[in-house]
Formats: structure tokens, C-alpha cells, sequence
């Protein structure tokens, strides 16, 4: 009989026995990712394994995404390999502690709702780029200690296995849910090459995991002026890959659950599970969406899977190192493989032939820098970035103006489009300044002022109608439009010319 409980704050029912075998099988995938990730940083193995256990558990119990894993990234190994060569690790803790200080601020300001910034076409380009990242990563598997291709009964047998855990994946669900299908692949390949005295890799051929608690350590760097200007820059950099990383895995976890995380509330519990990881010697990290994927689709919901992933991870640190070394990279290569297959967006090629031509551009782009800089960040900044300027582009070709003159001989001008920067060049050669009546009315109805640079646009075609002896009047002004011409009459001189007869910019929509 299953038992319930409603963990912590998140009212979702738990299943024990779901919860505590997704965390196991995630704390056996997060060991060779936590170990790879340190060595490409040029830092110890437990270095990772530490900021692995410090991340997934403080995050487990304070993030805003029940059922994110979080751990050691080869986004913040990437960031932090420079500093470490040049300075050591002592700074890479500092630099840890102060990027999870600047997490906790920018949850304070609560910038994670400007995630809502984020289009889906970069969403995709992300995810579609990650998977490839997590699969290529992968091929490195299939060469030996000396860096050469296997051949041979060593690939064969080595293909084999991976492709028996991929196999048993893939299957099992549609026999039964009974049990996590990625911890079965796992366990039975590891009996297969036990039974069976197979001659295969190993975790403990990467490195020794062998360990005691994460010892508590003060950075050892001097307190002074110059050691902030070293550190401060990468600190900013790891603070925003892990947040733009956290917070876009929490996005695609909210859309698998179809259930709603907390943004602000995730990037104070990364900020703070990096402070932590850097004291007790971790080198940091953010939220992991392969693992988080391997929770997700093993059953997890809730924030246990997470706890028993960190502690068993320890655990496994502390007292299980012997056994956990002896387990098969094959098991492991494979349930990697089928989470980059899982976290491709097949869907983004059946709406190709939908999707407008510049969000099929950035959603490549976003891919492209994903893959080939492995800067998860630095891909979506500029997928951004692009699409704003396609989308101010569209808005700016937008802008149109209906001219009439009614009884009284005014001519009136219907805006229709947003005015801001992108569009004033446009709307000012809607205007027949010289040829105009004495009386112009424009009409912004079906239009808004957006920016400064729209204000500006304002203040010259009214000064241009003045300078001829003529009357303008704005009408229909939204609130927000008048609060801004309000605002902008302390910095330029706003021409804006009422006429009580008509009392146009007060007039209501």
C-alpha cells in the first residue's frame, strides 16, 4: 500500500517508494557528471562530488522546483577552468561564495520573472543544443584510458551494454512503472558484467570517489581590493549562466509536470547552495537538466528525490565509494544517451514549416552557440537579443496613419502600431506639416507611446506644426502614455496643445 505525505511546502502527494529509487538512480548518474566536470576544471574529483551533494541538497529543500536536481555543471566548469589555472582553487571558492551572494540579491529584486523575456525559440535552441551537448559528450566514452577509439570485442562489448541499458529504458515503461527504469538498467547491466566477469570501464577508472563529509573551509585568499577585481568578473559570469540555466530548467520541468515553479524563490536556494558549497570546499553549480530529466521521468514529484539523491551521493562518498567504482560506464553512457534523446524538442521540426522564418533562425542560432561554445548563457543572450530586434523590426514596420478631414476643416491622423524607437522615423513621414490645415488632430486610439525616443517624436512634430502657425492635439492617450509625457516635461519640452473644447487628452478610449 502506497503511503502519502505532503513534504515541505509543496502540496504533492509523495510516493515513498518512487521518490527514494529516482533519487538513488539519479545519485548514480550525478557521479561521473560531478567527476567530469571537475577535471575539465582542473579541480579535484571530490571538488565536484562535494558541490554536487552541497548543491542537490540545500536546493532540494529551499529551491522553487520540487524534483530539480541541481550539482556541479560543466556550465560553471567551463566559467571557473581560467581562474583555477591562474589563481588556484582557494579563489574558486571565493568566487563561489560571492556568485551565490549575487543569486540571493537577484532573487531579493526578484529578476527571475524576466524569464518571461525568454521566447520559445530560444527555449528550444537551448534544450535542442543541451541535448546534443549531453550526447556528444557521451562519444568520449568510447575510447580508452589513452584517449584512443575502442575496437574490436572491447567496442563491441562496451556497444553492447549501452545499448541493452538503452534497450531496457525504452521497454520497461510499457511493461511497468513499478520501479524506476533507468535504476533497472543501471542494476542489471552492473549484475550482467558481474555475472558474466565482463572486461569493461568503470566509474573507478575515472577516479577515485573515496571520501569523508565536506570539510567546512574559509576561502584562504587575502581580504584586499585587488582579489575582488580578480574574482568579482567570474563570480558575475557563474551568477548568471547558473541562474539563466536554473531558471530555464525549472521552465521545462514546469512544462513536462505542467505544474508552476517559483523563479525568485529558486534563485535565492541556488545563491544560497553555492555560498554553502564554496565553505565546505565545493566548486558550485546550478540546476542540471539531464538529472533533473532522470528524476522527472523516473516518477519524482516532490522535494524528496532530491534530499535522497544528495545524502545518497554522500553516502556513497563516505562508505560506498568500493562498491560505486566497480559500476559500468556503459549503464551510465546509456541512460545519459536516452536523456539527450528525451531532451530534444522533436516537436521543433514538425513546426519548421510553421513558425516564422526569424524564429526558425534564432531557435539555430541559440543551437549553434550551444553547442559549438558551450555557453549555455552566452546562447541565450543572443538569442534574445536577436529576436527583440526582429520583433522591433516587425513592430516598427507596423505603424500606419488613417488621414481624413472632417466638416470643420480638421484633418485628423488615426495612428495605428506602437510608437518607440524602431517606428518614430516611420511616423514622422505620416505628416503633411506645410499642406496641413491650420487644425490637426492625432489620434492614438489604436496606437501607444512606448519610449523616449516616441516622446521626442512627439515633441517635434508638434514644435514643426507650431513653427507654422498651426494647432495639434493629441487624443486618446492611454494613461500610461500621459504619465509618460508627464514625466518626460521635466527633461524636453513636450508640445502638447489642448484645446478645451475637445479636451482630447483626457478623453477616455
Amino acid at each position: 500500500m502506497r503511503k502519502y505525505l505532503n513534504l515541505f511546502d509543496f502540496s504533492q502527494r509523495v510516493d515513498y517508494k518512487i521518490e527514494v529509487l529516482a533519487g538513488l538512480t539519479v545519485a548514480l548518474a550525478l557521479i561521473p557528471e560531478a567527476v567530469a566536470f571537475a577535471l575539465i576544471a582542473g579541480l579535484s574529483p571530490l571538488t565536484g562530488l562535494y558541490a554536487a551533494f552541497m548543491m542537490g541538497l540545500v536546493t532540494a529543500i529551499l529551491g522553487g522546483r520540487p524534483g530539480m536536481i541541481s550539482g556541479a555543471t560543466g556550465a560553471v566548469a567551463v566559467v571557473i577552468a581560467p581562474l583555477v589555472a591562474t589563481h588556484g582553487v582557494e579563489y574558486v571558492f571565493a568566487t563561489v561564495v560571492l556568485a551565490g551572494i549575487l543569486q540571493i540579491v537577484a532573487g531579493g529584486l526578484r529578476l527571475g520573472k524576466l524569464m518571461r523575456l525568454v521566447p520559445q525559440p530560444v527555449i528550444f535552441g537551448f534544450v535542442n543544443g543541451l541535448a546534443i551537448i549531453i550526447f556528444m559528450s557521451q562519444i568520449q566514452q568510447f575510447k580508452d584510458g589513452a584517449g584512443n577509439w575502442l575496437t574490436g570485442i572491447d567496442l563491441l562489448l562496451f556497444l553492447g551494454l549501452v545499448l541493452f541499458t538503452m534497450l531496457v529504458i525504452w521497454g520497461l515503461p510499457k511493461l511497468s512503472k513499478a520501479l524506476p527504469a533507468s535504476l533497472v538498467a543501471i542494476l542489471s547491466v552492473f549484475g550482467i558484467v558481474v555475472a558474466l566477469g565482463i572486461d569493461t570501464r568503470t566509474v573507478g577508472d575515472m577516479a577515485s570517489i573515496s571520501g569523508g563529509f565536506p570539510p567546512f573551509h574559509l576561502p584562504a585568499i587575502p581580504l584586499q581590493w585587488e582579489t575582488l577585481q580578480v574574482i568579482f568578473p567570474y563570480a558575475a559570469i557563474v551568477a548568471g549562466v547558473g541562474l539563466i540555466e536554473s531558471l530555464l530548467t525549472l521552465n521545462i520541468i514546469d512544462e513536462i509536470t505542467e505544474t508552476r515553479g517559483r523563479g525568485n524563490k529558486e534563485a535565492v536556494a541556488q545563491g544560497t547552495a553555492n555560498i554553502l558549497s564554496g565553505v565546505f570546499s565545493g566548486m558550485g553549480g546550478c540546476a542540471m537538466i539531464g538529472q533533473s530529466l532522470i528524476n522527472i521521468s523516473s516518477g519524482a514529484r516532490a522535494r524528496l528525490s532530491g534530499i535522497v539523491a544528495a545524502v545518497m551521493l554522500l553516502v556513497f562518498i563516505m562508505f560506498g565509494a568500493g562498491l560505486i567504482e566497480q559500476l559500468p560506464m556503459a549503464a551510465l553512457t546509456g541512460l545519459m544517451i536516452m536523456v539527450a534523446i528525451g531532451t530534444f524538442e522533436w516537436a521543433s521540426f514538425r513546426t519548421i514549416n510553421r513558425m516564422p522564418k526569424s524564429d526558425i533562425f534564432v531557435m539555430v542560432v541559440v543551437t549553434l552557440v550551444t553547442v559549438f561554445l558551450h555557453n549555455l548563457a552566452l546562447a541565450v543572450i543572443i538569442g534574445v537579443i536577436i529576436a527583440a530586434l526582429v520583433f522591433a523590426w516587425d513592430n516598427a514596420k507596423r505603424i500606419r496613419a488613417r488621414k481624413h478631414i472632417d466638416d470643420n476643416g480638421v484633418k485628423h491622423y488615426e495612428i495605428y502600431g506602437p510608437l518607440f524607437f524602431g517606428s518614430v522615423t516611420v511616423f514622422n513621414e505620416k505628416f503633411d506639416v506645410l499642406h496641413d490645415p491650420d487644425e490637426v488632430i492625432i489620434d492614438f486610439a489604436e496606437s501607444r507611446v512606448v519610449d523616449m525616443s516616441a516622446i521626442e517624436a512627439l515633441n517635434k512634430i508638434t514644435e514643426r506644426y507650431q513653427k507654422v502657425g498651426k494647432t495639434v492635439h493629441l487624443k486618446h492617450l492611454s494613461p500610461d502614455c500621459r504619465k509618460l509625457l508627464k514625466n518626460a516635461e521635466k527633461i524636453i519640452d513636450v508640445n502638447v496643445l489642448e484645446d478645451p473644447t475637445y479636451k482630447l487628452v483626457v478623453d477616455k478610449i
